[in-house]
């Protein structure tokens, strides 16, 4: 009765040429795929340990790796996430959690320590086991049959790493990381989940692809570039799409690709289809990355999308890559951008006064980060906070992090120089024919005089018990 009148007093306003507010119109019905409101999970996969990072990530996780100076790479995915307001964030995290939690800060740099929502973190987790409480008894009590019910909890063991319901541990890939998970998720029962990676150079309105996604009803929406200059497909799944941007096939790291276009590990899974999905795979065998068994089953069914991310994109899982996206930065800041006021890199950083440049010093082209005190030359460099570079000293077409000293005389050619890394006085590192990067670990002293020929890789000082 009461919406008739309301429509009936709309309809004379609008007779008379007086606007209706919006408060007396009344809503279309829409129950069309697009405009149903979903429940938005985003999944940052930042558990991987990263050892084509060689020494940089000895001793800390990929995305905790410094990056310009004064980010880390798992900045990038954050502020997107950030950015795109989306309201639940969740970090899968297994190696060297502590300096990651440290940097996380839970959640604040990014608005996300919040009381309901906001960032969660899901670390590497076991759950009650009854068998292994059982043994424990029957070792106190002396069981005479000790070695049976050991191997009954061995044979049990076996059959719930294969079949259990949530019993967590260590992944051994990203599809896994999400499958040991899927307690919670089920819990917080998400329509869509968005599953990123914390190691990749970019930014993105997930809010697009999302869009994308619901207008498609697709199962999967994969986030597509084209290889990035300098890099090889071979490193990524290669996909193949059709002229609608159906994806027609998968192929995970393929020796020789098929196409130029890769996936940037940004997707959009539909999560009821996910989980029967790996629900059947675990069945059937071992989960390890999405790209081996999960993405190329899904493909085969057909409604997998793409998305095609034509702005500048890096995966920087490798040193040669991180070198260069790191270049880009000083050398193509057109395309990588990290500057523009609508659309920040947030982090986590320690306040420092601004870098002191010295009448010795000399610069080109290059970043130098607060807390420095320059006295030597910079061409074409990144410095993090708190480096001392001494007059005399000549860095080049290098990257240095946090707290590294450079005494007088020392030259830098082509190098990633862990944080708190002394190089003395006349020290020679990476000059030579020899294209390679070299690369020195945290805490590590070059003695002065030293010479560290270009492609050497010299691990970090072991940290104190």
């Amino acid at each position: 009765m009461q919406s008739r009148l309301v429509e009936k007093v709309r309809s004379t306003l609008e007779s008379v040429g007086v606007k209706t507010p919006r408060k007396l119109r009344q809503p279309k019905s829409d129950t069309s795929n697009k405009d149903r409101r979903h429940k938005i999970l985003a999944l940052v996969l930042a558990g991987g340990e990263g050892g084509r990072l060689d020494v940089l990530t000895e001793q800390r996780a990929k995305p905790a790796i410094p990056f310009g100076g004064t980010l880390r790479l798992i900045d990038f995915s954050m502020s997107n996430c950030r950015h795109s307001h989306l309201p639940d964030v969740w970090i899968v995290e297994q190696y060297e959690v502590f300096k990651l939690n440290e940097h996380l800060a839970n959640g604040r740099p990014w608005d996300m320590d919040r009381t309901y929502g906001g960032l969660r973190v899901l670390p590497p987790f076991e759950v009650h086991d009854k068998n292994k409480n059982d043994d424990d008894k029957n070792d106190q009590s002396g069981s005479k049959d000790k070695n049976k019910e050991k191997d009954k909890k061995k044979n049990n063991n076996e059959k719930s790493q294969d079949n259990d319901d949530g019993h967590g541990g260590f992944a051994t890939g990203n599809a896994d990381a999400i499958y040991r998970q899927r307690r919670l998720l089920n819990d917080f029962s998400p329509d869509l989940l968005l599953v990123l990676s914390a190691d990749h150079v970019y930014k993105l309105d997930f809010r697009d692809v999302i869009d994308f996604h619901k207008d498609h009803q697709a199962d999967v929406t994969i986030v597509t570039t084209k290889v990035p200059e300098g890099d090889s497909a071979s490193r990524f799944g290669v996909v193949q799409v059709n002229e609608e941007g159906r994806v027609t096939n998968f192929e995970y790291k393929p020796k020789h690709p098929k196409s130029d276009l890769v996936t940037t590990e940004i997707i959009v899974y539909d999560y009821p289809k996910l989980m029967d999905t790996l629900e059947q795979l675990a069945d059937k065998g071992e989960l390890k990355d999405y790209g081996e068994e999960l993405l190329p089953n899904l493909v085969k069914e057909g409604n997998v999308w793409e998305f095609r991310l034509n702005s500048y994109w890096r995966d920087v899982g490798i040193p040669e890559s991180y070198w260069k996206a790191s270049m880009d930065l000083i050398l193509k800041k057109s395309e990588l951008h990290l500057d523009d006021p609508e659309w920040p890199i947030l982090t986590r950083s320690t306040q420092r006064l601004p870098a002191h440049l010295l009448d010795s010093a000399r610069f080109e082209n290059s970043l130098i980060s607060p807390g420095c005190v320059i006295g030597g030359t910079i061409i074409r460099s990144i410095l993090g906070p708190g480096c001392i570079v001494d007059a005399g000293a000549i860095i080049r077409d290098s990257i240095l992090f946090d707290e590294v000293h450079v005494e007088e005389g020392a030259l830098i050619e082509r190098a990633i120089i862990d944080e708190n890394v002394f190089i003395g006085k006349g020290a020679t590192i990476g000059v030579g024919e020899k294209k390679d990067l070299t690369m020195i670990g945290r805490r590590v002293q070059i003695s002065p005089g030293s010479d560290i020929p270009a492609g050497e890789k010299i691990h970090p000082e072991k940290e104190e018990d």
